[in-house]
């Protein structure tokens, strides 16, 4: 495990190497909604299943209209909704309604406003074109074909098509089982009274509600003190059935930050711990069996912005989501930036849209304690490392807090 900050790609990638997805479940089709499917979903028949009409009207064959109008036709039967369709007979039309079957023999539907009926006589004037307002069996897909693949994320629109597939239920796979271990001798729960040089722990709440929009099974454990034989314990003790453990605090190299060697004493294969990003710098990265752990830094800013970078991706990476990496938006920066010379920022910001352009607007205070700028940001532009300053109007990478 070298000490050289790993370019923020590469420490990405190295993070997702390798991860399989976990096993699969069912669940009822009403639940499914952000779920990843674990298996191809099918059409068992064609869909629609059946010929049928698209608009009310009038259903009648081609065969039966000589010349080039206007036509004249007896009406004869009906055809509704949930309902056996008759047969047009020779010379006649059928009054069809939307969604229902199209009778025998007929090959187009005429509008019913395109036509004037008296008692049983019809009268339109123009021909109509073969299959006009007509949607055939597998107009939307043909029996075999794949609906939705596996690594799809469900949306309402994929629910909506796996119900009209007739499917109650969807292989998903499950959810990622995250534990939050919180570090800290000045910490105390939210709501506590305060005690001499405390703090509110504000960490937990905030990447569990990250971790839960990634579908991810939250645990919080309670706040460990800064002592090595205690930090041991308490990470043994999270790591049993997590899939991701998540520590914060206690990664940097201060005499009191304890969690990186209590992780190795644990068991935990360190791969790396220092990335080439800001705010974030000091995070571990590391794996006990099938348990990958993130050790983030401390500070509610550096945190929030480390998980969204490198949890995030993971979480859905262990749900076999076939684009597990957010899709970044790009959008023109507001105002000039200084830029760090080796480190990609990641820097909360707020968009705005001025005439055609969307523009990110950087909050003025950056500091890795901040909330405020957590709070009111819209998400995070990737300002990349160089030299000098980042002029106004450039474009940038930005990924909101609700695509990640």
């Amino acid at each position: 495990m070298g000490t050289d900050l790993l370019p923020f790609d590469e420490a990405r990638a190295r993070l997702l190497s390798g991860v399989a997805p976990l096993g699969p479940e069912r669940v009822a089709i009403g639940e499914a909604a952000g779920r990843v499917l674990a298996a191809d979903l099918v059409a068992l028949a064609p869909l629609p299943g059946f010929d049928h009409s698209a608009m009310d009207g009038y259903a009648v064959a081609l065969a039966d209209l000589e010349g080039g109008g206007p036509f004249t036709l007896r009406v004869a039967g009906e055809s509704r909704a949930g309902s056996p369709a008759p047969a047009v007979a020779p010379g006649t039309a059928c009054r069809v309604f939307t969604g229902a079957p199209l009778p025998g023999r007929a090959d187009a539907v005429v509008m019913q406003e395109h036509v004037t009926r008296e008692g049983d006589t019809l009268r339109f004037e123009a021909r109509p074109r073969p299959g006009q307002h007509v949607r055939r069996a597998g107009d939307d897909l043909l029996s075999g074909a794949t609906a939705l693949a596996a690594g799809t994320r469900v949306t309402p629109g994929a629910i909506a098509l796996a119900a009209m597939l007739g499917r109650a239920e969807l292989p998903v796979v499950r959810r990622p089982r995250v534990t939050i271990v919180c570090t800290g001798d000045e910490l105390r729960a939210p709501g506590d009274v305060a005690g001499p040089a405390t703090i509110p722990e504000s960490n937990s709440a905030a990447l569990a509600a990250l971790a839960r929009q990634a579908q991810a099974d939250v645990r919080i454990a309670p706040i460990v003190r800064d002592e090595p034989g205690e930090t041991e314990r308490a990470l043994r003790e999270a790591l049993d059935g997590a899939d991701v453990l998540l520590t914060v605090g206690g990664v940097s190299v201060g005499d009191h930050d304890v969690v990186r060697p209590a992780l190795e004493r644990a068991g935990v294969r360190l791969d790396f711990w220092r990335a080439a990003i800001r705010p974030g710098k000091p995070i571990a990265v590391g794996r006990r069996g099938l348990a990958t752990v993130l050790g983030l830094p401390g500070n509610p800013a550096s945190a929030l912005v480390t998980f969204t970078a490198f949890g995030m991706p993971l979480l859905r990476a262990l749900q076999g989501d076939a684009s597990p990496l957010p899709r970044p938006w790009r959008v023109t920066t507001a105002a000039a930036r200084k830029r760090t010379p080796d480190r990609l920022e990641l820097a909360r910001a707020s968009l705005r849209l001025e005439g055609d352009a969307l523009v990110a607007a950087f909050h003025d205070n950056q500091a890795s304690g901040a909330a405020t700028s957590l709070a009111a940001s819209d998400g995070l532009a990737l300002v990349p490392a160089g030299e000098g300053e980042l002029a106004a109007g450039s474009l940038v990478d930005f990924v909101r807090w609700s695509d990640a």
